[in-house]
């Protein structure tokens, strides 16, 4: 019975992620080559149409438009298709005839793909793998290792608590593929698909790790001509006379610029760099690997091998937050310096400020004994008019001593007024 629950809408993709990718039940005898391509988005877009171009022309169905991966049987050969984030990988298989093994040149399963479309295939190549899965004892074995494979660089383990060998160099020849040898023992047809899958990631996520290493090397040379110019300007502060901090503060300001803008850029890639090293440490784990007399294993050669790599990643990344953490403990200290130095102009502004001020109360307080004599002069001069024509109305005193008697009278009024106004203002 379905029940009418309000389902989420990334539900079943969500539900269906724990099958993504499954590894394919695979039976010796093999024959694998490993391709990992790297692309930007056009390119990942490319691949899926590329890999339908294919399957056209073998009259085949397409896949879907949103799968991620798929594979399918082409006849002569089988297909593999992952699209990852940053790389596109695909994997060909085929059988592998085993008469004559170690006597002639093993059957490869890029000889059935046809040669124009794998040319053509997007993006530029970033690993590939030719991996013969052939069973235990199956005669010529031992011949077919010392043929394909280096004996100087020559590294095997047992594998997957015992049920299998896998032999390999690492080393890349002139056809651009490096090489594994993988003898099945009893391993289940599961079994032994997820750990052909496992070995080729291994091979896959070396290589997606060791792209931040070139950025790494890059980095460490703008790193080293901050670092050195950072020195220089901590001293320059150390003696700087006022008029100079701005110009060392806008010298700060472009090198946090510069330093921030190439951690932005180098961060995705350092981080990527970190999450594939580890995975190639979860695979190697994940194939259990156990030593064979005299020979070295995958783990300790990576372990060995990929440390150095590892390490000076992780050690840009450090350099980067270390620097960009200085140069803004050092770009606070100077703005604070400025800040107290502005703060000091500031008030001696405003002493400077108020000291006009006060010769302006000064200089008001003489305009005020001026202003009084002037308006003084204006109203008795209003009042001896007004004495004048009084006076033919029986106005007792003359126009001169009137105004003369109002002189003192009005003079003080005068004062008094201002004296009031002068308070109110300074009071509010």
């Amino acid at each position: 019975m379905q029940h009418p629950l309000n389902q989420h809408p990334q539900r079943a993709a969500l539900h269906n992620e724990v099958h993504a990718r499954p590894s394919q039940a695979l039976v010796a005898p093999l024959a694998i080559s490993h391709v990992v391509m790297l692309c930007d988005a056009a390119q990942l877009d490319a691949s899926r149409h590329h890999v339908s171009a294919l399957l056209r022309d073998h009259h085949l169905p397409l896949p879907d438009p949103q799968s991620s991966h798929f594979r399918i049987d082409l006849g002569a050969f089988q297909i593999h298709w992952e699209l990852h984030t940053e790389f596109v990988s695909w994997t060909f298989m085929c059988p592998l005839p085993t008469e004559h093994l170690g006597q002639t040149q093993p059957a490869l399963a890029l000889a059935s793909v046809p040669p124009d479309w794998l040319t053509g295939l997007p993006g530029q190549c970033l690993c590939s793998l030719h991996l013969w899965v052939v069973p235990a004892g199956t005669p010529g074995t031992a011949a077919l290792v010392k043929q394909v494979l280096l004996e100087d660089s020559l590294l095997a383990s047992s594998v997957a608590g015992g049920g299998g060998e896998v032999y390999t160099d690492f080393a890349m020849r002139a056809d651009g593929f490096s090489r594994m040898v993988l003898l099945a023992g009893n391993l289940s047809p599961r079994r032994l698909g997820r750990l052909v899958q496992r070995l080729l990631e291994i091979e896959t996520y070396r290589m997606a790790a060791l792209l931040g290493l070139p950025t790494a090397r890059e980095a460490s040379g703008m790193l080293s001509s901050a670092e050195r110019e950072l020195v220089e300007l901590a001293r320059a502060i150390r003696s700087a006379k006022p008029e100079e901090e701005p110009w060392l503060l806008d010298r700060l300001t472009k090198l946090a610029g510069q330093v921030e803008s190439q951690h932005a850029a180098t961060h995705s890639r350092f981080s990527a760099s970190v999450a594939y090293f580890e995975l190639v440490d979860k695979r190697i784990g994940e194939i259990n690997e156990a030593a064979l007399p005299g020979m070295q294993t995958i783990g300790e050669f990576m372990d060995r091998r990929l440390t150095p790599a590892r390490s000076t990643c992780e050690w840009s990344t450090r350099r980067q937050d270390a620097l960009s953490q200085r140069v803004s403990r050092i770009s606070n200290l100077l703005r604070t310096r400025v800040e107290i130095e502005q703060q000091q102009s500031s008030q001696a502004l405003l002493a400077t400020m108020n000291q006009r001020q006060d010769l302006q109360l000064q200089l008001q307080s003489t305009v005020e004994g001026l202003s009084v004599a002037a308006i003084t002069y204006y109203i008795v001069g209003l009042v001896s008019y007004l004495a004048k024509g009084a006076s033919q109305l029986g106005w007792p005193w003359s126009a001169e001593s009137t105004a003369a008697a109002a002189i003192p009278v009005v003079a003080l009024g005068v004062w008094w007024s201002l004296r009031r106004l002068h308070h109110k203002v300074f009071k509010s």
